[in-house]
């Protein structure tokens, strides 16, 4: 009995000999079933609200969502300093390097500490490779990611993610530029003494209205997931 792996490994071997005549069955040609993930994010900090996600999957070519060292883009600017998903979400869905783009969230949309949210994403052929992008929602520009990751053959791949400073606005601990609780000011943007590249953040410093003591953390600030799905 011919399975759908069968068939495909024969179609390969029917193409490489050149013997592709009409004895070859009507659907030889059929791609194997898709890969799908599940990704699940999980908030491990104590007091920091972590926005829904954006994620990917996309071949090993695409761009990187930031490189370390380097100015964020205005999508990732954008997600960073206000969660703003959509430009991102509308970049990576026009890429031909990128095969889905699904958002991850909580049935209330955020992932408050300690919890965890979770979306399934086709990944097949060379889209195997997973980013995800999420703001801290208490801070100027923070956010936390995975970029570029190699989805697993079998099993899960877990890791430990740091919170990312964009660099895009500066750091100034006060509520009139913090769109997260107890601050929500949502579009507000100062880009004086913004560092001008992405680094890993130092976290909440006390120097303006935010105690550290309630929104500061330790890295790393959330568990990535990437779950095979049978």
């Amino acid at each position: 009995m011919f399975t759908r792996h069968t068939l495909y490994t024969l179609s390969a071997i029917l193409v490489a000999a050149g013997l592709t005549g009409s004895f070859a069955p009507a659907h030889a040609q059929i791609v194997p079933v898709s890969t799908r993930y599940r990704v699940t994010l999980t908030n491990i900090t104590k007091g920091q609200i972590i926005s829904p996600a954006v994620v990917a999957t996309h071949t090993q070519n695409a761009t990187p969502l930031f490189e370390l060292g380097q100015p964020a883009s205005e999508e990732l600017a954008q997600v960073a300093e206000d969660a703003m998903l959509e430009p991102l979400f509308n970049a990576l869905s026009d890429s031909p390097e990128v095969m889905e783009v699904q958002i991850l969230r909580t049935e209330a949309g955020p992932i408050p500490p300690g919890m965890s949210a979770s979306v399934e994403i086709e990944a097949p052929g060379p889209f195997r490779w997973v980013s995800a992008v999420a703001m801290l929602v208490t801070t100027n520009d923070v956010f936390t990611a995975i970029n570029g990751v190699r989805g697993p053959n079998l099993g899960a791949t877990v890791i430990m993610a740091p919170g990312y400073d964009a660099g895009s606005e500066a750091n100034t601990e006060s509520c009139d530029d913090i769109p997260g609780p107890p601050c929500g000011n949502v579009g507000a943007r100062v880009t004086d003494g913004a560092e001008g590249f992405v680094y890993i953040s130092s976290g909440i410093t006390g120097e303006g209205d935010l105690s550290p003591a309630g929104y500061d953390w330790r890295n790393p600030v959330a568990r990535f997931e990437i779950t095979r799905m049978p």
